[in-house]
């Protein structure tokens, strides 16, 4: 088999509940992981926030690039 690097670009509609619109805006880059929420327990009652729901609205390959044997 081939070997190939992709690149994806990956859109998310998050669904959060936090104290006011910069903090949503912070959290959300901070504690999304793919399509999972990867904050802790202990982030979570930090910032007094809940992550709702997570869509993914656009998953494209916009890249690819076949490797050569040593990369």
């Amino acid at each position: 088999m081939k070997n190939y690097k992709v690149a994806l670009h990956r859109d998310y509609i998050v669904n959060i509940k936090a104290k006011n619109e910069d903090e949503a805006k912070f959290l959300a880059e901070y504690v999304i992981g793919g399509e999972k929420d990867i904050s802790t327990e202990k982030e979570k009652i930090k910032f007094k926030f809940k992550i709702e729901e997570i869509e993914m609205v656009m998953n494209e390959a916009v890249e690819v690039e076949e490797m050569k044997e040593n990369e």
